[in-house]
This record gives structure tokens, C-alpha cells and sequence, in this order.
């Protein structure tokens, strides 16, 4: 049986999984990184968890290679970590040929947000279509593209930086220098911001209450109250669902991709967001309004349906927008893909 390593490294967390070829996750270890020790030794820690996992796997399995995901600007050609907010002292670091140097096995570098469209496009929202874009909700916005099965990377891997395409010109300042990027309305870093304007307004007393009972007042918080009926919690996600929806209406109308998967840790305020999002894109798009799926079928998916509900709309020539299914595996089951991927274009042009 022929297995990959998958490995999503963020700021926090070291997560570490061996996926078969089927998709199968046959292993998974978790660990933290150690960020203040220095890179040496996080990628000490790293290589010593994928060769364990790896062991396990002896004859007559098949290492095909190690995928790691990494949050920052990567460069896909040479391996490169160009620039990480999550990973210190990680700026122009060759993560992939240190890795592979100790390991000796084929290595490959990808972004974090685009590994997770991989997972999303292989096994999980977006399966069995081969165009999709994903848009990732945490303490920022990603965002990944695939077509014809694989990432799309743009000429020198930056494409996809979709939390920073801007949608309100006297927005909120955002931290890449512009302003009113979809990051400062669709993040959980913008969820809180906006409660505290609310608080700061004088009528939002539940948040104001909340965020002064919680030393870590965050927007799970104020999902809870917003899904409780507290009337300026329910304004803040609908204007995530507003900012969203004008991101989506223009990526269809561009792109005119199969499938728009929205994951990340806040895309479980959905029901929060999504009648706001879609009533957006139906106004905004004219693509979006001539190949949306039926009533049925776009209630469903509104309504984060599951996979199985799912499954007959990605086979169809509408346009779905609709909630990941991978959640936190997604990354690890997007960075195991990529050396399968690797292994299946080397043998589909290959002339021996």
C-alpha cells in the first residue's frame, strides 16, 4: 500500500498524519511548536514525528513522499518559506531541502489555505469536482484555488490572498496596508473588533456585559450570543455574511469555478452568516443567479447539508457555495495529496 505524510505546521500546533492513497488516515500525532526554542528545533521535532509515524508503515507499504502546509508566503519552486507571521526567524528558510536532507525522501512545500483546498477538493466539500476556490476563516482570511485538480499559484505563488481583496474602500485599516479588505469584516480578529465597537456604542449591553465577565472575550463568544437572539451579535455576522458575499459574487463572476468552500474555525458561526452571504451573491452576481442550484438543493447546502446531500450538486454544473467538511484534517489530508499528485503527473508524462 503506497502512504504519504501530511504535515500542517502553524504557530501553535504540530500536527503530523500518514494518509493512504485512498484517503484512508491511517495515522495521527499531535504536538506543540515550540516556536521560541528557534526553527532548528522545531524541524529537529518535526522530522523525528514523521519518521515514527512513518515506521510504523514498514514493508511492503510504500513512503511516497512528506506535504507540509505552512501559514505565510511560500515559494512552491524552490522550497522556500519567504515570509511567516507565525514562524519567527522563518523568513527565506529552505524548509523543503532541510527536510528532505535529513528525511531522504521527495519533500513539498505548500501554503497553508491551499493544502486545505487540496483536503476540501479530495476528500471533503468539494469532492469529486476539479475546480474549486476555498476561503478560510481564523485570526485572518486565506484563501486557496484549485483548478484541473491542482493549486493554482499564480506566477510566483502569492495567488489567493483572498482576505485581502478589498471590498469597502473607507473600511477599517488592515495590516497589509490597505484598507477595508474582506480580512477586517470576515475574521475572528474583525468579529471582536466589531463587538467592541458595538460595546463602545453604547447599545450592545450583552456584549458589553460579556467581554467584561471574559478575560478572553473572542468571537465564539459572541457567536453564542448571537445565536441566543442578542440583536448587535446577529448584526456583526450579518455584515460577515455581507463582506463574504461580495467576496463570492466577484470570485464567480471571474473565476466561474464548480464549487466556493468556506472552512476555518469561524465558518461554524454558518448559520450566523450564510442567509446574509447568499442573499449577497444572488444580488451581486449575475453568473452566480443563472447557475445556482434549485431551492431544494441551495436550502440544503444554506443549511450546511452533509456529504451525502452534498455529493449529487458537486456532480452537477451548478455553482455551490457551501461549508467544508474536513475541518481541522483538512490541511493534513490536502498536504498528504500533494506528493500523490507529484507521483501521478511524473507517471502520466513520463516516456519510459
Amino acid at each position: 500500500m503506497n502512504f504519504a505524510i501530511g504535515v500542517d505546521l502553524g504557530g501553535t500546533n504540530l500536527r503530523i498524519a500518514a494518509v493512504s492513497e485512498q484517503g484512508e488516515l491511517l495515522e495521527k500525532v499531535t504536538t506543540s511548536t515550540k516556536v521560541s526554542l528557534g526553527r532548528t528545533a522545531v524541524i529537529n521535532e518535526m522530522t523525528e514525528a514523521i519518521k515514527e509515524v512513518a515506521a510504523k508503515f514498514g514493508v511492503p507499504h510504500r513512503l511516497l513522499g512528506v506535504g507540509i502546509g505552512v501559514p505565510g508566503i511560500v515559494d512552491t519552486n524552490k522550497g522556500v518559506l519567504r515570509k511567516s507571521p507565525n514562524l519567527p526567524g522563518w523568513n527565506d528558510y529552505p524548509v523543503q531541502d532541510e527536510i528532505e536532507r535529513r528525511l531522504g525522501t521527495p519533500v513539498l512545500l505548500e501554503n497553508d489555505a491551499n493544502v486545505a483546498a487540496v483536503g476540501e477538493a479530495w476528500l471533503g466539500a468539494a469532492r469529486g469536482s476539479q475546480s474549486l476556490c476555498m476561503i478560510t476563516l481564523g485570526t485572518g482570511v486565506g484563501g486557496g484555488i484549485v483548478s484541473d485538480g491542482r493549486v493554482w499559484h499564480g506566477i510566483n505563488g502569492m495567488a489567493g490572498e483572498l482576505g485581502h481583496m478589498n471590498i469597502d474602500p473607507t473600511g477599517p485599516d488592515c495590516g497589509c496596508g490597505s484598507c477595508g479588505c474582506v480580512e477586517q469584516f470576515a475574521s475572528a480578529t474583525a468579529v471582536v473588533r466589531m463587538a467592541r465597537e458595538a460595546i463602545a456604542s453604547g447599545h450592545a449591553p450583552e456584549l458589553a456585559r460579556a467581554a467584561s465577565s471574559d478575560a478572553e472575550f473572542n468571537a465564539r463568544a459572541v457567536h453564542n450570543l448571537a445565536m441566543q437572539g442578542d440583536k448587535p451579535a446577529q448584526e456583526i455576522f450579518r455584515k460577515m455574511g455581507w463582506a463574504l458575499g461580495l467576496l463570492i459574487a466577484d470570485l464567480v463572476n471571474v473565476l466561474n469555478l464548480h464549487v466556493y468552500v468556506i472552512g476555518g474555525g469561524v465558518a461554524s458561526a454558518w448559520e450566523s452568516f450564510a442567509p446574509a452571504l447568499f442573499e449577497e451573491v444572488q444580488r451581486r452576481s449575475f453568473v452566480y443567479a443563472a447557475t445556482a442550484p434549485d431551492e431544494v438543493a441551495a436550502a440544503a447546502v444554506a443549511k450546511g447539508g452533509s456529504s451525502a446531500k452534498l455529493r449529487p450538486i458537486v456532480e452537477s454544473p451548478y455553482t455551490v457555495i457551501t461549508q467544508a467538511l474536513l475541518g481541522s484534517d483538512a490541511g493534513l489530508f490536502g498536504a498528504a495529496r500533494l506528493p500523490m499528485q507529484a507521483r501521478e503527473h511524473t507517471q502520466r508524462y513520463s516516456w519510459g
